[in-house]
């Protein structure tokens, strides 16, 4: 089994997260890497972002993307990989879900 994507993914995850804290400012909102993924080939990393509140998602998927370009060149400076997976960013629901089922519980103990 090749190690070397769970490692890059790993590694990425750290590195990008600390990019988004320094470069891109969202007030009020928090936004987390929940998980990368990097394909077998080493040139897809797939970002999962989570935010709270929800209804910031737009706004912030918007800034994100803007900046992709410029946060995947940075990232190549900090972590020097040959090749340098592409980074794509997705919605982690993760915490929505959650979040609607924790809701859906209290309702249900109301009652």
């Amino acid at each position: 089994m090749n190690y070397r994507p769970l490692r890059v993914s790993k590694l990425i995850k750290e590195e990008l997260g600390e990019l988004l804290l320094k470069n891109l400012e969202f007030p009020g909102v928090l936004v987390t890497i929940t998980d990368v993924n990097v394909s077998s080939k080493l040139d897809i990393a797939r970002v999962e972002l989570s935010v709270l509140p929800v209804d910031a998602t737009k706004k912030v998927f918007k800034a994100v993307n803007a900046a992709q370009k410029e946060l995947q060149y940075l990232l190549l400076k900090k972590i020097n990989i040959k090749p340098m997976p592409q980074i794509m960013f997705e919605v982690d629901h993760g915490a929505e879900n959650a979040a609607k089922v924790e809701k859906l519980l209290i309702q249900d103990n109301n009652k």
